[in-house]
């Protein structure tokens, strides 16, 4: 989409429960107002111009970076998310541009290795306050990009910092003042955050079919127990029966992306069509979301989670990626935090000058951030200059 069509100009095109940029909540700290761009427009520009969004394409989504070249990374699956929820919200006449930028930046906080990195490094940090990837993204964006003359972070508009906050528990939101308010009254954020949230979901799962099968631990035998999954491939094999298994494959998962986005948007648009809100804030003041996949959708949808659950994360080359991440990030984790000597000079200097002012928790906090930060293949690199005798530091 170019700048234009970003632009506010564009308002009346959106729908009135939108998140329109003329009104914004705004920024934490105040500029003036963009100029051939929207608000949200220069949100998405920010994070795609961030240090932490090129890190991304070096970190694990399920299988670590060095196994293959073809299998998603962390920006490949924020892209592919983008994609998704950009149909969605052009559909509803949302905004598209803020969307976009929620589904870039919802992954800025997490760690290397995946889910295993952002378990290991949150034990390291039980007595610490904890660690929570979705929490780290609006820490990344808020706190620790350092880019601009005037501010920290990337100062992005409260419409972006609502849709980055996926998760919080109570305890973090108390401290997070408005933004934090809808986890304490169990209020949702505008629709574009919970479309960003449901896409999140939708790519996950139907990407991680094709990476299963490419790192052969899912058989298209098995797979076929699974309905969502057998429907199409048996319509595909109908009408191309000398096809290919690659291009079965990816002919198979793209029609499943088709049916449950088709499927997202007739449902979403049906509860607004009954809900009828007004305003951004009306959709906000709701118990539920609107944004949702029917009934016998979802439960297509989390049947197929639950296979990959069983199939994929827990195959047991996977646990053992996932052993030895951990290892790394705990065994990292203990080094910096005994011997802050050990990170970098600028590292070094913000985890001691965090303990003189805020003790212990803060010195943790700035180890934890120095992990988080880490590539897959830089964290392996630093555990061996710490670990391996004879590695070059």
């Amino acid at each position: 989409m170019s700048a234009v069509n970003d632009a506010p100009a564009t308002a009346a095109a959106l729908a009135p429960y939108a998140a329109h940029d003329g009104q914004s909540r705004g920024r934490r700290y105040p500029e003036s107002p963009p100029e051939f761009r929207g608000e949200f427009q220069r949100d998405r520009d920010r994070i795609i111009h961030s240090n932490a969004f090129r890190r991304l394409v070096y970190k694990t989504q399920v299988f670590v970076n060095h196994e293959g070249d073809l299998y998603r990374t962390r920006v490949t699956h924020s892209i592919e998310v983008a994609q998704i929820a950009r149909s969605v919200a052009l559909a509803l006449r949302l905004n598209e541009a803020l969307t976009e930028a929620i589904c870039l930046a919802h992954d800025l906080g997490h760690t290397p290795f995946g889910h295993a990195g952002q378990d290991a490094l949150d034990e390291c940090m039980r007595e610490y306050g904890g660690f929570e990837h979705n929490l780290q993204s609006l820490r990344v964006v808020d706190e620790l990009e350092e880019r601009y003359a005037q501010f920290r972070g990337l100062n992005l508009t409260f419409e972006c910092r609502e849709g980055i906050l996926k998760h919080c528990s109570l305890r973090h939101a108390r401290e997070l003042g408005e933004l934090g308010e809808r986890f304490i009254r169990r209020r949702q954020p505008g629709l574009e955050a919970q479309i960003a949230n449901l896409a999140d979901e939708i790519a996950y799962n139907n990407h991680d079919v094709d990476d299963g099968i490419r790192a052969q631990l899912l058989e298209l035998s098995a797979l076929r127990e699974v309905r969502m999954f057998r429907r199409q491939y048996d319509a595909v094999v109908a009408l191309y029966p000398d096809l290919g298994e690659r291009r079965l494959v990816h002919e198979t998962i793209r029609r499943m992306i088709n049916y449950i986005v088709v499927d997202f948007i007739r449902t979403t648009q049906s509860q607004l069509t009954q809900a009828q809100p007004r305003s951004i804030d009306e959709v906000r003041a709701r118990a539920q979301p609107l944004a949702m996949l029917s009934d016998s959708c979802r439960e297509e949808h989390l049947e197929l989670k639950a296979f990959l659950r069983e199939q994929v994360y827990r195959h047991y080359k996977v646990l053992r990626m996932t052993s030895k991440a951990r290892r790394v990030v705990q065994q990292l984790f203990e080094a910096f935090f005994k011997d802050a000597n050990l990170m970098p000079p600028e590292y070094r200097d913000q985890a001691l000058r965090a303990e003189t002012t805020h003790g212990a928790t803060a010195r943790a906090r700035a180890v934890a951030d120095y992990i988080a930060g880490m590539t897959d293949r830089f964290a392996i690199l630093e555990h061996r200059r710490l670990f391996e005798p004879g590695e070059r530091t």
